[in-house]
């Protein structure tokens, strides 16, 4: 993990602190963080990764791992993730923040809360997100898009790199914030190295006189009196996702199983007799027959020949039905989240207060994160 110090050690280095930019950069997307940031992102784009990605596997005769082409494979993800994480934020910050003064808001930006929630919910998703107040609003980095770069004496956020690129082979676009200005990049799929993508740092607030002669004119710059890029951190400082990945998995891939077997009918099976001279080939064929016209063609007048016998086996709904059923409970109580099915239309006060309690309880950890983010960027803006 590269730190501040990494870069102010090479404060005089142009070109190694392009080297610098790139291997923390790489370093980054290897780490666990990132990668379960990346994840956690993909959840909540109801796309999870571990199903969508799964496979069902055969072993032939040979002990090789082919994949089984005749079984249906349906992919089911549920949209778990998504519902508790919009639930918490939405239960926090669905009706703003508010401020004692009420030309506060204002001069935060237009949607300013809007961009809380946005780094709120990247900050579920990531474990820290961060925003940086760009003269009159608040940008949103994802851990996903920032490599933070940490001062390794008191843990402050002392400068920082956002990174974005279409695909890997289009040009890797990147910027160094620092607390005296910041740098654009661009590295571009014919050149080695990052290349300036402007004229070297730059201020963050740039001072512009306008005249009818020559327009508008850049005279100057001043930076803000601290980095003004803000963390904002999760509860317990980690991703949402962590510790609650293999129950939802578990969930898809029971309900998808479940699909499965639905779609195919009856898990069926045939018995084949008088048929010792048919290889697995021979044995792919006459399943595809039956698959495709639903006739099997055999010979036993004798009863001494051919023949095929069909079994089933019934779906296990029943106990599929339950692990769900158990999952989904297990799945509130992990995420501290408010299942509104408890609440029954003749419930009592107390017992619409006690559904509400775990959720009350994530995000009275939670809502501090929260005022520490606003308390720095109020300090920041003055």
């Amino acid at each position: 993990m590269k730190t501040y110090q990494d870069l102010i050690a090479l404060q005089d280095n142009e070109a190694e602190r392009r080297k610098f930019i790139i291997s923390a950069i790489e370093d980054h997307k290897g780490s666990e963080l990132y990668n379960t940031a990346r994840d956690a992102e993909l959840y909540f784009d109801h796309k999870n990764p571990t199903i969508l990605n799964y496979q069902k596997y055969l072993y032939n005769q040979f002990g090789q791992k082919v994949p089984d082409i005749w079984a249906p494979n349906n992919k089911i993800a549920s949209d778990w993730y998504s519902f508790f994480v919009t639930q918490g934020v939405s239960y926090l910050l669905g009706n703003g923040v508010t401020f004692g003064k009420n030309d506060t808001k204002e001069k935060l930006g237009k949607e300013f809360d809007k961009r809380v929630q946005d780094v709120t919910t990247a900050a579920v998703n990531g474990s820290v997100a961060f925003g940086f107040w760009n003269k009159d609003h608040i940008d949103v980095f994802p851990l996903t898009e920032f490599v933070p770069l940490y001062d390794e004496e008191n843990g402050a956020l002392r400068a920082g790199i956002r990174f974005w690129q279409v695909e890997e082979n289009r040009p890797l676009r990147a910027t160094l914030y620092e607390e005296d200005g910041y740098t654009d990049y661009i590295k571009r799929k014919s050149e080695e190295d990052l290349q300036f993508l402007n004229t070297g740092k730059r201020p963050y607030i740039e001072l512009v006189k306008t005249s009818d002669i020559d327009g508008e004119e850049i005279y100057g710059g001043r930076n803000y009196p601290s980095f003004p890029v803000i963390p904002m951190f999760n509860r317990r400082k980690v991703s949402e996702l962590k510790g609650n990945r293999g129950t939802i998995d578990a969930y898809d891939l029971i309900i998808s199983g479940l699909v499965n077997n639905v779609h195919e009918g009856e898990l069926i099976y045939w018995i084949l007799k008088n048929c010792g001279g048919m290889d697995m080939l021979d044995d792919a064929k006459f399943v595809e027959q039956l698959k495709m016209t639903r006739v099997a063609h055999v010979d036993n007048d004798d009863g001494q020949g051919a023949d095929a016998e069909s079994h089933t086996v019934s779906v296990p709904f029943e106990a599929s039905a339950e692990s769900l059923d158990r999952l989904k409970e297990q799945l509130f109580k992990d995420f501290m989240a408010l299942d509104v099915n408890v609440i029954t239309a003749n419930a009592t006060n107390d017992q619409i207060q006690a559904a509400y309690e775990p959720l009350n309880a994530k995000n009275d950890l939670f809502e501090f994160e929260v005022i520490e983010f606003v308390d720095a960027l109020l300090e920041l803006c003055g």
